[in-house]
């Protein structure tokens, strides 16, 4: 089995293969570009950006610097706002509704390592997916870790570190983040 579609399963895979190591490094090249326009060159950087992530909804905005492993691994919704200097380790799926908003320093992390010495010393690598759901809000600096899904409605407080999953119309918020309140809608 190619270790794309081990990687794609969410099975241990070698992250060293020659063909998921030119597929970040075209990402890499896309986001480098992305990085170094300015805003006078808006319609270039979008068009760069709906290249590096294909499966992007209409209005979607990024304030550079942004950072993704592949970058086709990341869908959303329509006008999700990803804040200055996000990074984004799409191994796997990473859903994004509609009407989100990502705070700066924000990580999501797909990709992650077998707990066991022996396997992780192997260099393989395996991910979970990560759903994020409409109208949430992450705060700045938060990190959402490997198979995480946040309900409609959530916040993340700042500072969050996400590594469980979060139901529709809370705030979460600490380390681990668990919940601080339920929002009326």
């Amino acid at each position: 089995m190619a270790e794309k579609t081990k990687m794609l399963a969410g099975e241990l895979y070698n992250p060293n293969d020659p063909v998921l190591i030119a597929e970040r490094h075209k990402a890499r090249l896309l986001f480098q570009e992305i990085n170094t326009l300015t805003d006078d060159h808006k319609k270039e950087r979008n068009k760069l950006l709906y290249k590096l992530m294909p499966n992007a909804g209409k209005g979607l905005w990024i304030e550079p610097p942004f950072y993704c492993d592949y970058g086709y691994n990341i869908q959303t919704g329509k006008n999700v706002f990803f804040n200055f200097n996000c990074c984004i380790l799409d191994v796997m799926k990473v859903s994004i509704g509609n009407q989100v908003l990502i705070g700066p320093n924000v990580q999501i992390y797909t990709a992650t390592h077998p707990l066991d010495a022996k396997t992780r010393n192997s260099w393989l690598e395996l991910a979970k997916p990560i759903s994020i759901g409409n109208n949430v809000w992450i705060g700045g600096g938060a990190v959402i870790c490997p198979g995480v899904s946040i309900g409609d409605g959530a916040v993340i407080a700042a500072g969050a570190i996400v590594t469980k999953s979060v139901p529709e119309n809370v705030v979460v918020g600490g380390n681990p983040a668990k919940i601080i309140k339920e929002i009326d809608n």
